[in-house]
């Protein structure tokens, strides 16, 4: 169980749509995500085994099509194609 300290997941699935948009088990959590947003509920705590399969920061490293929305090349190391997904939630304005 992860306990985050704020209330981001919705603007953080916004970001991880951006760059994953075609990850089936992503696209599900945000609708899930958002259907308890707008009952006020909290999305909070969450279950690692989820974050793996939805988290872009989770998953640089398996996903090609977050790899490519990202900028990474195939010369970049793990820690290079995180930053890049960093920078890019960084600059996101969704």
């Amino acid at each position: 169980i992860i306990y985050c300290a704020h209330e981001y997941t919705e603007s953080n699935a916004r970001y991880a749509m951006s760059v994953e948009p075609g990850n089936e088990l992503l696209v599900k959590r945000v609708e899930e995500i958002k259907a308890k947003r707008s009952r006020g509920e909290p999305t909070v705590p969450s279950l690692l085994g989820e974050e793996k399969l939805t988290n872009p920061f989770l998953r640089g490293d398996i996903s090609d099509e977050i790899k490519s929305n990202v900028g990474a090349t195939s010369d970049d190391d793990d820690a290079t194609i995180f930053l890049k997904i960093r920078q890019g939630k960084d600059n996101f304005r969704g």
